[in-house]
């Protein structure tokens, strides 16, 4: 009975012992399902000897390399609950996440062990009351977890990721109670600070097993997938590893993404299986040789953000390769819909739920919307989390439903077609705009490559509408093209208030414009006005 994510990698070893199950693109080490296999249950083993116990937290800051892989699975198998976190987390970031977790052990490689020891530093002044610790995440008993260092010298105190694997100890009996906590995912939630998404091994595998009733199936046994999103990611940790373990395809690890070196690793491993995030296809679109070099893909898998039916269309005409795109959260394992699931295509929708899953939408008062207006997005089904660290806040409600935060669309045949995130809805003198609406009105402007759209506090319509524009040409006149396209296209209390043309967006690791560093921006410039006033 599998009632791990690591129990498919044991269930893989004994169907297909020398097959090839992950390649890690930088200096090509590959390990067969067999070798995978026997590495995490010493990787097991070794979290154990070092005198952690069941339940107890272990923080996992590496790139996407086989150490990710088997420590992630080795925690697992051994019943302890893995937190992946950014390997470009900052210090501080790392020792909250670490201190709020209640970590015992944090795993680091050469890239982030240095932020790893900057941070165990900052948790012994928290604990010494050096610093202020304004959020109340540590208390001066609390225990400053292990460090375990790959590919890297070790400092004091400090094990190696060899020392894990020194001992193959006695075999682990399988995970019991597919209920229990398996990871703690960082994620901003529906509001504020970053909270901890409690997935259980019963959430995982939900998915896992919902991804792999979709037809056309998205992976096969006989796929090689690309791994270049984050593993840290939930869409790289479970629709991506997760999937290649339930199908036994061949994994290729990459540790970032580069449009001409991707396209290269593609070639030479056969890939066929793309799944990526959306800033990969304006890059890709411009490679003249695209076709050739997409040789062997079948498809493409897009998501973490919405996937414009203009790209999609230019990438197909461009490459003759299919592109499915989805929409999915950290709270859902990830994957809640596909366009692999929609009973006929639909320009701009995200497809139709997967089974297993439900979709509902719901007004400010928690009833369906009128026909054709928008409703927050509400689902249910077993690949749902168990709330938030570390009492399950927030979690399903006693029927399983869950409010998402996102804001969208349901057509007669069930396909989502997403507006915006509730919690970055503008009311501008009482009205609702959606910033998405704004955005896809002024990248209409010629020359406009990219625009973000926030709100700002006013006092006279309690918010207005500030818009940020990636754009060719002179500021004034692109700040003026805009303003002016946007006054014939939309209702006045939609339009801009002030425009910001910048030479970038800020993004995260999955294509997402980072709209909270937009408002912080935002925030400084207002105080900076007010003491010039003064």
């Amino acid at each position: 009975m599998t009632n791990s994510v690591a129990d498919l990698l044991t269930a893989a070893a004994q169907d297909r012992p020398d097959g090839v199950a992950v390649v890690e693109a930088s200096g090509g080490r590959r390990l067969t399902w067999s070798q995978l296999d026997d590495e995490t249950s010493r990787v097991a083993a070794g979290l154990g000897a070092a005198g952690l116990v069941g339940g107890s937290r272990v923080t996992i800051a590496l790139g996407n390399r086989i150490e990710f892989v088997t420590t992630y699975l080795g925690a697992l198998r051994a019943r302890f609950v893995a937190v992946p976190v950014n390997p470009r987390s900052t210090a501080g970031e790392l020792a909250r996440t670490v201190a709020h977790s209640g970590s015992r052990m944090v795993v680091g490689d050469s890239d982030t062990v240095a932020g790893v020891r900057e941070a165990m530093t900052l948790l012994v002044r928290a604990r010494d009351g050096e610093v202020e610790d304004t959020e109340g995440i540590w208390s001066p008993d609390s225990a400053l977890p292990q460090v375990v260092v790959v590919g890297a010298p070790t400092g004091d105190g400090e094990r190696t990721y060899a020392d894990l694997l020194a001992d193959p100890g006695r075999p682990l009996p399988p995970q019991q109670d597919a209920e229990v906590l398996a990871a703690l995912l960082y994620t901003s939630g529906t509001s504020g600070r970053p909270r901890g998404a409690m997935l259980s091994h019963r959430a995982l595998l939900a998915n896992i097993e919902q991804v792999a009733s979709v037809e056309p199936p998205m992976i096969t046994a006989d796929d090689v997938v690309l791994g270049v999103l984050p593993l840290f990611h939930v869409y790289g940790l479970n629709a991506v590893l997760g999937g290649t373990l339930r199908q036994r395809a061949r994994l290729v690890l990459a540790e970032r993404f580069e449009p001409s070196g991707t396209l290269d690793l593609i070639e030479d491993e056969a890939v066929s299986v793309v799944p990526v995030a959306p800033p990969v296809f304006a890059q890709w679109l411009a490679i003249d040789d695209l076709r050739e070099r997409l040789g062997p893909v079948r498809t493409v898998l897009s998501g973490s953000a919405p996937l414009s039916a203009e790209v999609i269309d230019a990438f197909e005409a461009a490459t003759g390769v299919p592109v499915h795109q989805g929409y999915g959260l950290t709270e859902a394992s990830p994957v809640v819909t596909s366009t692999l699931c929609s009973p006929h295509a639909q320009a701009g929708s995200v497809g139709a739920a997967l089974p297993g899953i439900d979709i509902r939408l719901v007004d400010d008062q928690g009833h369906a919307p009128e026909p054709g207006d928008p409703g927050e997005i509400e689902i249910r089904g077993a690949n749902l989390f168990s709330g938030y660290w570390p009492d399950g806040a927030d979690g399903p409600d006693g029927e399983g439903w869950w409010l998402t935060g996102d804001v969208g669309f349901l057509d007669p045949d069930g396909d989502l077609v997403l507006v915006d995130r509730r919690k970055e809805l503008v009311i501008v003198s009482g009205f609702n705009v959606f910033p998405v609406e704004v955005e896809d009105v002024i990248t209409e402007v010629d020359g406009v490559s990219a625009a973000a759209v926030i709100g700002v506090a006013d006092e006279r319509t309690g918010e207005a509408v500030v818009a940020y524009v990636v754009a060719d040409g002179p500021e004034d006149r692109v700040r003026d093209a805009v303003l002016a396209h946007c006054a014939t296209r939309l209702a006045r209390f939609k339009q801009p208030t002030t425009v910001h043309v910048v030479d970038e967006l800020p993004y995260t690791v999955t294509g997402k414009v980072q709209k909270g560093r937009l408002r912080a921006a935002e925030r400084r410039r207002t105080v900076a006005l007010l003491e010039d006033g003064q």
